[in-house]
């Protein structure tokens, strides 16, 4: 499966393990930045990986940042996109599961590296119910063409 990662400086540290995780499970991972320490506006790197997502060329994206706070942010900008900030595997399956969450935020400073693999796994593993949820789901994506 094509994944699309992204991060801002903070992130990288995660962003790098995930990536390693990901690969080592047989995922092409597709990495819009970045590559290094320096400072730099997550925007300018989120924005990319989510419009991947979006157009199908990635079935998921992961975005990585000190927080992932600024990151969902971004990603949920895009059309398309339903970003879940997780920090446990929980919220991470539950995304998943009742709101066919195509991405996920994780913040480096808030969660440790078996916590994010642990994350990864359980957004992996889970597949959308349907059933009640897909109304709801379609209203979040009504409010993407109205705007209100």
């Amino acid at each position: 499966m094509r994944i699309a990662l992204a991060s801002d400086h903070a992130g990288l540290p995660l962003k790098d393990l995930c990536a390693g995780w990901l690969r080592d499970a047989g995922h092409e991972v597709v990495d819009f930045g970045v590559d290094s320490p320096e400072r730099v506006d997550y925007p300018d790197f989120i924005a990319p990986a989510a419009r991947a997502v979006a157009s199908g060329d990635c079935r998921f994206g992961f975005v990585f940042g000190g927080s992932g706070t600024g990151e969902q942010i971004v990603a949920n900008k895009i059309k398309g996109i339903r970003c879940v900030q997780a920090s446990d595997p929980v919220v991470a399956r539950l995304a998943r599961e009742h709101n066919d969450a195509n991405m996920m935020a994780m913040g480096s400073r808030i969660v440790g590296s078996l916590v994010a693999i642990g994350c990864l796994e359980a957004f992996l593993g889970a597949q959308f119910e349907g059933g009640r949820h897909i109304p709801r789901v379609e209203k979040i994506s009504a409010l993407e063409q109205t705007g209100d």
